[in-house]
């Protein structure tokens, strides 16, 4: 009753298949957040939540190798704007441990330092976070040019309000 029938598939289907069934899978994978910087520190200055917490998220996706500075400033300027003083305490701590450490791994590096020096300059001063702030800011004015555009323009926007840091100095 049934004859024996040959299916036939052609090399075009069997690549159609294949490149279908291959884009499935890459679409499926996590993409890893790209760190832009521009936002980053659009978010610091910005002095609300949502865009910090925005940025905080990205960082923990990325794959940026020493995303420790970037996320430990971030929650340490996120403590700044959260309210309960022990909430506050605990979330400054957290991202103070994890930029020092980071510093202390890259002592050299000018944009950590300049986000220490930031989170610095406005701490208040019973959390006695303030030891640094003229050897970083001695430190960033001497290493300026060392850091990329966008970080240096990050400083010079910084130093129009900064009381430590000016204009001038770059």
């Amino acid at each position: 009753m049934f004859t024996s029938l040959k299916f036939r598939i052609s090399p075009t289907i069997v690549s159609l298949l294949l490149a279908m069934f291959l884009s499935l899978h890459v679409n499926a994978q996590p993409t890893a957040a790209v760190f832009n910087r521009k936002a980053y520190y659009a978010a610091f200055t910005d002095n609300s939540i949502q865009p910090i917490e925005q940025q905080l998220n990205k960082i923990t996706q990325s794959k940026l190798e020493e995303k420790d500075a970037f996320e430990g400033a971030l929650m340490m300027k996120k403590a700044e704007l959260i309210k309960g003083a022990s909430q506050k305490l605990k979330e400054f701590n957290a991202g103070r441990k994890k930029l020092e450490n980071v510093i202390s791994l890259h002592p050299d590096n000018v944009e950590f330092r300049f986000l220490r020096l930031m989170i610095q300059e406005k701490a208040p001063k019973m959390l006695k976070y303030d030891k640094q702030l003229e050897e970083d800011r001695r430190y960033i004015v001497q290493h300026f040019r060392n850091t990329s555009k966008i970080v240096q323009q990050a400083i010079v926007d910084y130093s129009k309000s900064s009381k430590l840091l000016s204009p001038q100095d770059f």
